[in-house]
């Protein structure tokens, strides 16, 4: 299908001024809450919807890596179906962070055919937080495991990921919502947002204390790259999952599908009645 064979995607094509990029998506972190990015992207792709250029921080650098890799949003829900948390971590004496990760590295790294982010078939940005200079650090180029594992980092829980000599940490301290940082390169941009915060009953293990005081800090920064969205889909029961609640990661997929599937339906309602107006 061509990329813009749609009303969606005519409109996107003719309302705005020439950009490198025409279709941006955005994807935010969230743990296992990033595989409805997955579900999203399968319901954009049966709309005529792909993107030109991904950012993507945390899970959704995970999920932006794959899909710019080649893999299918079908394929991305099978690598993490059967996924667990704990076997792809192994918890040790604090040294930096209380679970180790090479598992999910090693398990991961089997999975992407790019090894760089100049392999990859489509332009991918990634953003980590550097530890040692306490600011938001976009990477584009060379290496993409590491930075993928940098991104992935949630301090405390998981001990830093040196990249350069420098310590890097989950790229959601600063910038949970990579909207901003490709804004400007694009026509028209797609937000994807995994971490609504809801008010809801949560476990009260240490692990899930600990992230879901995270999404709170997370919250508070991706307000204004919402505002910047100029299609945001936010799939509200996403607040009912445990961010490391990895069993349930089909059903995420799911809920972002069938979310996404709604809202690209009203998006074209919407449109034709701007054009028959």
């Amino acid at each position: 299908m061509n990329k813009f064979s749609n009303p969606l995607n005519a409109f996107i094509e003719s309302a705005f001024s020439p950009k490198p990029y025409k279709i941006g998506i955005a994807l935010s972190g969230g743990g296992i809450k990033g595989m409805c990015h997955a579900g999203v992207l399968k319901a954009l792709e049966e709309a005529g919807v792909k993107p030109d250029i991904i950012s993507g921080v945390s899970a959704g650098a995970i999920v932006g890596a794959l899909y710019a890799d080649g893999h299918s949003p079908d394929e991305i829900a099978e690598i993490f179906e059967h996924v667990e948390f704990r076997k792809m971590t192994k918890l040790q004496v604090p040294d930096g962070g209380f679970f180790r990760t090479e598992r999910f590295e090693k398990y991961l790294g089997s999975k992407l055919r790019a090894k760089t982010f100049e392999d990859l078939k489509i332009p991918l940005k990634i953003v980590a937080t550097n530890l040692d200079r306490g600011e938001s650090v976009t990477f584009s180029s060379g290496k993409l495991l590491p930075v993928i594992m940098a991104s992935t980092t949630v301090p405390i829980l998981f001990p830093p990921r040196k990249i350069n000599s420098e310590n890097y940490v989950d790229g959601g301290v600063f910038k949970n919502f990579p909207v901003s940082i490709i804004r400007d390169e694009c026509e028209y941009l797609i937000g994807i947002n995994a971490s609504p915060l809801v008010v809801t009953e949560y476990k009260k293990s240490i692990l899930n204390i600990a992230t879901r005081t995270y999404n709170f800090m997370f919250k508070a920064n991706i307000i204004a790259d919402k505002a910047m969205c100029d299609f945001l889909i936010e799939p509200v029961d996403m607040g009912n999952y445990d961010t490391f609640e990895t069993e349930k990661s089909r059903e995420i997929y799911e809920l972002g599908y069938h979310t996404a599937r709604e809202l690209i339906q009203e998006q074209l309602k919407q449109l034709k009645m701007t054009k028959t107006q």
